[in-house]
């Protein structure tokens, strides 16, 4: 049976929009199920018993498979560019026939189209499972009620535990491994991913020839420092410490792993609540899901028990993803805010409508008030940059949120909503 996704609820957007749709993401994210459940016509290039004749039919009249029953999904299109034009054409001929067609791929191979498909195909960014859609959130607290109602009481439980966080964060978000009996199987998804990563799919993307133990440098690298603002020399040097690799190409692994919607980074922002020269403007690291930067450092829930700072980073690299699935129907976009003063806040959750939320990330429950003292900082500080600008004002937080990993929701006296990540949901 499908288990419904919150990316459905955009993909409903989209397709009363624009006629064909192509869905993005990493691999083993479930972008063909998805397609699927809503596609009438289903044509896999990679189906053995019958790609040869799809091939044909793509190379000499591709057309033909636009006369199926609609909606059709073309899985795997890359094996079969001349598809994105035939659709294109069909957008241009058909503007009003909206919802008509769906295209996924695999992320390890990029084609060069000869016309971009755009205000024809629209694409959108396929995430891999945030708690909620895994049953493992039980979704008491909804991030857009919240923002609806900021002033709204909240009391909420969650039932995870601690080592139910360290096994999520450890298993990851793929579809995958909810078929899988035992959790210590389901870690070997994560494994295999990463595996393929640096071994297969960074050379097939862009077709160029490369190293898998660089690859698999970088990746570990990158798992080392994770959820921190490690700039990309620190990375660089690491990797050139046992790897003989020029500047030029490191950013090309570096670039194919963003390609490969593996790596992920977050942007600062940068609100003039002080001087230029004191915000910090580099991004911070981070993966698409935090059990790739297990996977990478060869590590097994069991070590998490005696090291809670690596597992902090962690569990801030799995709030991230799920704020990020929670917040795609509203455009949501994330970065964070650091300054030299060592005034931080761990993410900044912009709506597409002007609101945001100010967010910390907390592990356990001993460093709520500190973190509740930063959120509250920054506030002040935009309250007097505003009292001293007569035009330019940033508009305060709509939100404060520290994000826990177990126990219970409430709302501080200071206004700050402490929510376990085990109880939200989009």
């Amino acid at each position: 049976m499908y288990k419904k996704r919150i990316v459905d609820d955009y993909l409903n957007k989209i397709t009363k929009v624009f006629n064909a749709v192509n869905i993005i993401g990493p691999k083993g994210c479930g972008k063909t199920t998805t397609a699927k459940e809503r596609c009438k016509t289903i044509i896999e290039f990679q189906d053995e018993e019958k790609r040869e004749n799809y091939i044909l039919i793509s190379n000499l009249s591709p057309s033909q498979f636009l006369q199926n029953a609609k909606p059709i999904l073309f899985d795997e299109w890359q094996d079969a560019p001349k598809i994105w034009g035939t659709i294109r054409k069909d957008c241009d001929d058909h503007p009003y026939d909206v919802g008509s067609y769906y295209l996924t791929g695999s992320s390890s191979k990029i084609v060069n189209t000869s016309h971009t498909g755009t205000l024809r195909i629209a694409t959108i960014r396929m995430n891999p499972l945030s708690l909620f859609e895994s049953g493992e959130s039980n979704g008491q607290i909804s991030l857009k009620d919240l923002f609806d109602n900021p002033n709204k009481e909240i009391s909420c439980h969650s039932s995870m535990s601690f080592l139910d966080i360290i096994n999520s964060i450890c298993i990851g978000g793929w579809p995958k491994s909810l078929s899988i009996p035992s959790n210590e199987l389901k870690l070997l998804v994560a494994k295999e991913l990463y595996k393929q990563t640096y071994s297969v799919d960074i050379a097939n993307i862009n077709n160029k020839a490369k190293n898998s133990n660089i690859a698999r440098a970088i990746m570990q690298s990158y798992a080392r420092n994770i959820c921190t603002t490690a700039d990309t020399t620190t990375i660089f040097q690491d990797v050139q410490a046992n790897y003989d690799i020029s500047k030029s190409t490191f950013y090309e692994y570096i670039r194919a792993l963003e390609d490969l919607c593996i790596i992920e980074d977050l942007n600062a922002w940068c609100p003039a609540i002080r001087s230029k020269s004191s915000i910090r403007s580099g991004k911070k690291r981070n993966f698409v899901d935090p059990s790739i930067a297990v996977a990478a450092l060869g590590l097994s829930p069991d070590y998490f028990k005696n090291d809670f700072k690596t597992l902090g980073f962690l569990f801030e690299s799995l709030c991230i993803r799920d704020l990020k699935i929670y917040s795609q129907t509203s455009n949501g976009t994330i970065s964070y805010y650091r300054d030299r003063y060592d005034l931080e806040v761990d993410c900044v959750l912009h709506l597409e409508d002007g609101r945001y939320a100010l967010i910390e990330f907390k592990l356990g429950d001993f460093e709520i008030d500190k973190a509740a003292k930063h959120l509250c900082m920054v506030e002040s500080l935009i309250n007097e940059h505003n009292s001293k600008e007569k035009g330019g004002k940033i508009r305060l937080p709509d939100l404060k949120i520290i994000i826990t990993g177990t126990s219970y929701g409430y709302r501080r006296e200071d206004g700050v909503l402490v929510i376990p990540i085990g109880c939200l949901k989009d």
